[in-house]
């Protein structure tokens, strides 16, 4: 795991705007996490999955819930871009594990395509006050809840990599 030392932007406002976000092939480049938390330490690798929680964030626009992600900026690399938009969108802070792979996507908001990139995020602090917390609400939950609950596909299956990829160890 990375530790990524983001916390002193808490204070700041969220970034905002496309013209300094990359783009490759055409393709917008954006990048988030799958922050989680055990809910206890006393357990098998049988056991693993069923103590755990992700975080999930409403959209700014809508109750739906997601997965925190973002644009990937050019004076970023892509650890400390997904450990920002976290941040930024959960108000939370932790140690970045693998990357859980890439997925193409169209924006909801606009009719081109993306390519996310996503990691696991042990969280390891909750913030009380972050940029979007006026815009957004943070809730966590089960795993299996969790994949019912995410309302983008692309995610469903970035949350299947994290079970798989044993990022959760």
């Amino acid at each position: 795991m990375v530790p990524i030392k983001v916390k002193h932007l808490a204070s700041s406002p969220p970034r905002s705007g496309r013209c300094l976000q990359r783009h490759n092939s055409g393709f917008r480049l954006v990048v988030g996490c799958i922050p989680y938390r055990r809910t206890s330490e006393n357990m098998s690798s049988l056991q693993e999955q069923e103590n755990l929680e992700v975080l999930l964030i409403t959209s700014q626009k809508s109750p739906k819930l997601m997965f925190p992600k973002g644009g990937w900026e050019l004076d970023e690399d892509i650890e400390l871009a997904a450990s920002r938009e976290t941040l930024e969108e959960a108000g939370v802070i932790g140690s970045l594990g693998v990357k859980l792979g890439e997925w193409t996507f169209k924006s909801n908001s606009q009719e081109k395509f993306n390519k996310g990139s996503m990691f696991a995020l042990l969280v390891e602090e909750e913030l009380d006050d972050w940029p979007e917390k006026n815009v957004r609400q943070r809730v966590w939950m089960p795993i299996k809840e969790a994949r019912e609950a995410c309302v983008h596909p692309w995610m469903i299956e970035a949350l299947d990599a994290f079970v798989q990829t044993n990022a959760i160890r």
